[in-house]
């Protein structure tokens, strides 16, 4: 059996999208910045995605900007907004997606100064953290929807009404939960919004960044005048047309899907603790994404415990062997206090709509047999 879990990291395309993906690379293939039926064509496109968007997460499509996906967004986002204020000072948390805190590290290295937040065993921030946290030049306020790693889900709206009393913008990284909960901008006073498409059945290499109207940016590339003369370069027509169809139906389906998500993955933790001894949660057990399943193993390496699970057909994340002298290879599982064993592997497990219960059951009788043929091979365990 073939059981891919690992779409956290990217989702299988739908054929709709990529019927329209297609489309616009064969039948409507002008430059959307031309004038004449070939660009205009291809326009349409561009705008249907934008008003898409705009309308599942409540802006207008003026305030979406497209972009090749959250890495991007995110750093523009930050980048782009401090370098326009006169403020020094950034709040964010040390569980982050790379592309925020290698932005912000390189804003450090410019001399601006960022605070980061800690978070409990179970990686939620605390909202009194992010008020103490608050100085007269925080121009900036950086933390994510929710986690990509352990799934814990943010108090975004609370702390988007902190930022919006003391006047400083906030930016979340919704990659993770885009597609999972409702997300409306005006009722959790976002700012700024970082999402890529592929976490979502759309392709590859697009995305966007919502900025409120009033939050102004310094551009990301100069050139030609796309995005409100923001981001310069030709529309990835057939990817942005192919991103509008992927968040079309993602407003269709979305309850439907994130109930059949949120079935399975308790389901699939439920059989990991009764059946699975020295098995360890990460993240919170309710307040978690529909499709994050996040454990860790004890008296495992990580990539011996990949590689056996891809030989059975099965896709998953994990990190590398995390020990009392090295520590664990992820910063996130650090910050929750600590590896929960002195010798273990951390495993992600990301569901889609696609996934069945036919499937869990597979992966569990396999990690089952897994787990113990390495735990007998471990000095560790």
């Amino acid at each position: 059996m073939e059981v891919y879990l690992d779409n956290a990291a990217t989702t299988k395309p739908l054929k709709e999208v990529m019927d329209i993906y297609n489309e616009y690379s064969t039948k409507y293939y002008g430059n959307a910045s031309t004038l004449h039926h070939y660009g205009r064509d291809a326009r349409k496109g561009i705008e249907y995605a934008r008003e898409q968007i705009a309308d599942f997460i409540n802006c207008s499509p003026r305030e979406v900007l497209f972009t090749s996906g959250a890495t991007e967004s995110d750093n523009w986002a930050i980048k782009g907004y401090m370098t326009k204020s006169e403020k020094k000072h950034i709040i964010t948390t040390k569980i982050e997606h790379h592309a925020v805190l290698h932005s912000l590290e390189n804003l450090e290295r410019l001399g601006y100064d960022v605070t980061y937040l800690p978070v409990d065993g179970e990686g939620n921030i605390s909202i009194k953290s992010v008020k103490d946290a608050i100085r007269e030049d925080t121009g900036l306020i950086t933390i994510m929807l929710a986690n990509n790693e352990i799934g814990v889900i943010e108090p975004i709206k609370e702390i988007g009404e902190i930022a919006r009393k003391k006047k400083i913008a906030f930016h979340t990284d919704a990659v993770q939960g885009f597609g999972k909960m409702p997300i409306d901008v005006e009722k959790m006073n976002i700012d700024m919004l970082s999402v890529s498409a592929h976490k979502v059945h759309g392709p590859k290499g697009i995305g966007f960044l919502y900025v409120r109207d009033g939050i102004r940016l310094n551009t990301f590339m100069d050139g030609g005048g796309q995005e409100r003369a923001l981001r310069a370069g030709t529309y990835n027509s057939p990817a942005i047309a192919g991103m509008g169809k992927a968040v079309e139906i993602l407003k269709q389906d979305m309850e439907k899907d994130v109930s059949h998500m949120e079935k399975l993955r308790d389901y699939f933790i439920d059989r990991i603790e009764k059946e699975i001894d020295f098995a360890k949660l990460n993240g919170p057990r309710k307040k978690r994404l529909c499709n994050n399943v996040s454990f860790t193993f004890k008296g495992i390496e990580g990539e011996a415990f990949l590689y056996a699970l891809d030989i059975r057909g099965i896709a998953c994340s994990t990190g590398s062997a995390c020990t009392a002298d090295s520590g664990s290879a992820s910063h996130v599982i650090d910050a929750l206090g600590g590896a929960p064993y002195e010798v273990g592997a951390t495993a992600r497990f990301s569901l889609s709509k696609f996934n069945t219960k036919e499937e869990i059951d597979y992966t569990v009788e396999q990690m089952k047999e897994v787990l113990s043929k390495l735990r007998k091979l471990s000095p560790f365990y």
